[in-house]
């Protein structure tokens, strides 16, 4: 009972950073794509992400490696094997080294050829694109070696090294946003430069970081088949999950281009970052929790493993959707005064992005515990048929006329399937309860979205943009909390929110009344 106590309180401190983390992240990405925007303008602004999408395709073996990387991490440090834990940190860095020469080698052959092939842009803009593309390349690859650093801070669970890095990180991205205000050069190419800088100077604090906080994160080449077999071996089933989700991502960028241009790429380039930012409240969250899962499936704590999988995947989808439901309502007034100017689709793609977010976050704990068994092969191949079928049937779609946004209903409809078919996979691996799962989680999730969205959903056209968001904001903050401790929360959970609530009250009167007290001194030292 005291570790699981403890746990919690790991949990719970670990979370709070990340969320400083996201806050600092969010706000300073919500600023400068504004100004980027304005700066690069709506073509040049479409240029950079359907180039950026290019690289990234090339990624997926990384993505891939990431996954391996951080599994075997966790599981070694459950089980207190220090020096195993050291040959396998050593063993990603040589395997991310490897990728990051393959990434360079396919991005300079393959990608620009197809980048000078097929993909449209002005004419006048071509030496600007193959700059862009370069800086583009160089700043992937610097983010490929960071991966095994990354995943030994959330292996060690030093959540609060995020929170110090990401005040670098935005000091580095206002910088940008200055300089690009004041440069005379293209600010296509500069931008793509100054980016690679800043990735360039992340890298080296996490490098300085790990080496002097973590033993195990002191690089030594050494050669031993069998574990890098083992890494390998993991990763190679994890590969296919990673070709379907790049896909599934950069892939519909680029068919998006092929039919529509680079102002379609725009839309979708303010979109995905109106995902990154909505889901980075759940994806702070649930890396909180993904070590504990690995963890607790080592250690054979069996009850505690299916209860975090349980609290974790219901939990993700109640903090997104209080955050995401006034942004989904009013998601053309935030645009407008986030970026002035709109271009077209971009609200009908964030509403979708929104919805998608909300499905993804029930099944991210869901594909962390099939990662802790360790028996992925079926696993990956099942689920990387269904997600890649997103790009065929959108081609189809797109091919005989439909709007852009059918892509990304196609990508909702398709995860509500996934999600079935990951209950069902669950059950055979290891007897996970569907039922269960229904009763405890999307029960309470269905009975949770029925009864805060038509009270939410108001029509408020008589109040201005500023006042309705706030308005909504705060409507679904208080109901959303209302309702799920109601129905959305067991009776154990809530008697534990109602003891913690209870102890942060006691804090609270404590700290008050030492204040009283205080002022009560003073006074009197003034009186005498």
């Amino acid at each position: 009972m005291h570790s699981i106590s403890e746990n919690n309180k790991r949990i719970a401190k670990n979370t709070l950073f990340l969320y400083v983390r996201m806050l600092l992240i969010m706000g300073v990405t919500l600023y400068t794509s504004r100004v980027v925007l304005q700066m690069l303008g709506v073509e040049d602004y479409g240029i950079y992400n359907v180039v950026g999408g290019i690289v990234v395709l090339f990624t997926f073996v990384n993505n891939a490696m990431v996954t391996s990387t951080q599994r075997f991490l966790n599981y070694e440090l459950g089980r207190g094997d220090l020096m195993t834990t050291q040959h396998v940190f050593s063993a990603s860095v040589t395997i991310h080294l490897g990728i990051a020469l393959l990434t360079f080698v396919l991005a300079e052959t393959a990608g620009l050829w197809f980048l000078e092939r097929y993909i449209q842009y002005p004419a006048d803009r071509g030496w600007a694109v193959t700059l862009t593309y370069q800086f583009t390349i160089l700043g992937t690859c610097v983010n490929i070696m960071r991966a095994p650093y990354n995943a030994a801070i959330i292996a060690h669970e030093r959540m609060s090294f995020y929170a110090y890095i990401s005040v670098i990180e935005a000091v580095f991205r206002l910088l940008i946003v200055y300089l690009l205000t004041w440069t005379a050069w293209d600010r296509l190419i500069f931008y793509g430069f100054l980016m690679f800088v800043v990735l360039a100077l992340v890298l080296a604090c996490y490098y300085l970081y790990c080496r002097r906080s973590f033993a195990v994160c002191h690089y030594h080449f050494f050669w031993d088949k069998g574990l890098f077999c083992e890494l390998l071996g993991f990763s190679g089933w994890s590969l296919f999950g990673g070709i379907a989700n790049m896909g599934a991502s950069q892939g519909l960028n680029i068919l998006l281009n092929l039919f529509f241009g680079v102002t379609v790429n725009a839309a979708m380039g303010i979109a995905n970052q109106v995902q990154t930012a909505v889901y980075s409240f759940v994806s702070n969250f649930q890396t909180a929790f993904n070590p504990q899962i690995v963890k607790s499936y080592v250690s054979g704590d069996r009850c505690y493993f299916i209860d975090l999988i349980m609290r974790t995947s219901k939990y993700s989808y109640f903090l997104l959707f209080a955050i995401s439901l006034p942004l989904y309502i009013c998601c053309e007034e935030v645009l407008s005064l986030w970026l002035g100017e709109v271009p077209a689709h971009t609200v009908s793609f964030c509403r979708l992005m929104i919805l998608l977010s909300l499905l993804e976050a029930l099944q991210g704990p869901l594909w962390v515990s099939v990662q802790a068994t360790g028996k992925i092969r079926d696993y990956q191949i099942l689920m990387s048929v269904m997600i890649l079928a997103n790009l065929p049937v959108s081609y189809l779609f797109l091919r005989i006329g439909y709007v852009p946004e059918v892509v990304l209903e196609i990508r909702c409809i398709l995860s509500i399937l996934i999600l079935w078919v990951r209950l069902w996979y669950l059950k055979r691996l290891y007897a996970f309860s569907i039922k269960r799962y229904l009763r405890e989680v999307l029960g309470r999730v269905i009975v949770v979205t029925a009864f805060v969205f038509p009270i939410v959903y108001l029509p408020l056209e008589m109040i201005g943009d500023e006042e309705k968001i706030i308005f909504l904001g705060i409507l679904s903050l208080v109901l959303n909390f209302l309702v799920m401790y109601c129905f959305g929360l067991d009776r154990r959970e809530r008697e534990i929110l109602t003891v913690q609530l209870r102890k942060i009250c006691v804090i609270y009167k404590k700290k008050k009344k030492n204040c009283s007290r205080y002022e009560k001194c003073l006074s009197v030292i003034e009186l005498k």
